[in-house]
């Protein structure tokens, strides 16, 4: 169950000399569909409120299957685990082409402050979002 898919046209300036998708591509990709998931939150107004946001801490992704152009996929994401000050994302790109799965990956991101530069507990706000989000999945 994924809470936030989105769709990506595959561009011919994304591949790379091996004649594929260049991984870097991928998570763009991803950073695409963890902002549409934060705006579905309301995060960016939060932030912009209490200086409270997401920051990525850090990401991986596992490659299962060549994308070439053309192409669309789908990036789909939801959230695996939440601890007081982070939570982890995982996504999954699925071609539209190849009918399957062409790579997956995670993301930890860690709520930061902003103004004071510094980690901070996720907002109660955003935990409650989250949970109805998913819950919604």
């Amino acid at each position: 169950s994924w809470p936030v898919e989105i769709a990506c046209p595959l561009h011919w300036g994304e591949m790379d000399a091996f004649g594929h998708v260049n991984n870097a591509v991928y998570f763009r990709w991803f950073e695409s569909a963890r902002m549409s998931y934060f705006e579905r939150l309301g995060w960016p107004q939060l932030q912009r409120e209490t200086g409270i946001g997401p920051i990525l801490h850090s990401t991986q992704a596992r490659f299962r299957a060549p994308l070439v152009w053309p192409d669309t996929v789908t990036v789909a994401t939801r959230v695996s685990a939440v601890a007081a000050d982070r939570f982890t994302m995982v996504y999954e790109v699925t071609s539209r082409n190849l009918g399957r799965i062409a790579a997956e990956g995670s993301g930890l991101i860690v709520a930061f402050d902003y103004r004071k530069l510094a980690k901070a507990p996720l907002p109660d706000l955003i935990c409650e979002r989250m949970a109805q989000l998913e819950a919604g999945a």
